[in-house]
């Protein structure tokens, strides 16, 4: 005989297997609708993103000083990948129509050293049998600069404090097609890096002005302890005696709010 227990939890079990399965169409509707509107808004982003990209063009450098503070970015950057990425003038994602299909990064290059290409490109995308595939712009190396076949690179500053102590050129994810459909790097950029390059780009700032805070409050405190002994000094003048008119003379009256001022002064300077 099975017991009862075990019956009625192979029933409850059989049950809970009925529920789900019942739940798994309202997934996929639920996960078509999300693409949907991630589809909508994609396309309404894209004014920003090109007013944005203007702006970007103006400011010298920002795209390889935003990839050297990314963690993970910076991990991959050589000195020489670094270096050649001095000339990186404009980056762009585009998601394809069906969002599920894939999508395209795009590394747009001012005249440089290293190679010939205006444009480096990869692209994610599927298969007829629906695999995850990639292929990319095949780089115009000048002679004598393919940062790909020089190894033992030395790392950048950003890259000493990360694990690889050797990095693989960066430019050797453009040739790498093993896993498009975990391709790290493709992801950080297009799902971390693109939406908001700017608090990467801004990172050694944040924290020299988070520095900079600690000093203001250290200078504050220092200049309320002066402030307590001139207090002290005026208060043993008034002892000593008042003035012609018979006025209590202050030293701290001169000057009420000069720490706040001083440091309004400091912050002015940031």
């Amino acid at each position: 005989l099975i017991p009862r227990a075990h019956t009625n939890t192979h029933t409850h079990s059989a049950l809970l297997c009925a529920r789900a399965r019942e739940v798994i169409p309202l997934n996929e509707q639920a996960s078509e609708e999300i693409l949907k509107v991630e589809q909508k808004y994609n396309k309404l982003r894209q004014p920003f993103f090109q007013k944005r990209s203007e702006l970007i063009a103006k400011i010298p450098n920002f795209w390889v000083t935003t990839f050297v503070n990314h963690p993970q970015v910076s991990a991959l950057l050589g000195e020489e990948d670094e270096e050649a990425l001095h000339y990186l003038s404009r980056v762009e994602v585009t998601e394809f129509e069906d969002i599920k299909s894939g999508y395209r990064i795009d590394f747009y290059f001012d005249e440089n050293p290293y190679f010939e290409n205006k444009a480096l490109s990869k692209e994610f995308n599927v298969n007829e049998s629906g695999d995850p595939v990639s292929k990319s712009t095949e780089i115009k190396w000048k002679a004598g600069k393919d940062l790909t076949k020089r190894t033992g690179q030395t790392p950048n500053k950003a890259g000493k404090k990360r694990q690889h102590e050797e990095p693989e050129s960066f430019f050797t994810w453009f040739t790498d097609h093993s896993d498009a459909g975990a391709d790290e790097l493709g992801e950080v950029i297009k799902d971390d890096i693109w939406p908001n390059p700017l608090q990467y780009y801004l990172v050694p700032d944040m924290e020299d002005e988070e520095g900079d805070d600690d000093d203001d409050d250290d200078e504050e405190e220092g200049l309320e302890d002066i402030d307590e002994g001139e207090e002290e000094e005026g208060e043993d003048d008034d002892e000593d005696g008042d003035g012609e008119d018979g006025e209590v003379r202050s030293s701290w009256s001169v000057d009420s709010n000069r720490p706040v001022t001083l440091k309004c002064l400091f912050s002015s300077v940031h």
